[in-house]
């Protein structure tokens, strides 16, 4: 299991499987080689869930961690 960090606040977002990990990592980028962390708004949730409709629930935690603002910039795992 991985466990997602809100960035900004330092707040847990909740846990991902390894597989939904893989889809979270290659539907985002990377701004650069030394980046750890990933951009999450509502346009990345709608490409994850036409390209991936299993990820409900990863789709799910990372709209609710978004809530009312932009997006959520993402740390994975180890990545903080």
């Amino acid at each position: 299991m991985i466990q997602l960090i809100d960035k900004d606040t330092g707040t847990p977002i909740g846990v991902i499987t390894p597989e939904e990990h893989a889809i979270l990592v290659a539907a985002l980028e990377k701004e650069g080689p030394h980046d750890h962390d990933y951009w999450v708004d509502a346009i990345s949730l709608e490409a994850i869930e036409r390209e991936h409709p299993e990820a409900g629930a990863l789709v799910a935690l990372l709209r609710t961690a978004i809530g009312g603002r932009e997006g959520v910039e993402v740390l994975c795992g180890s990545d903080w």
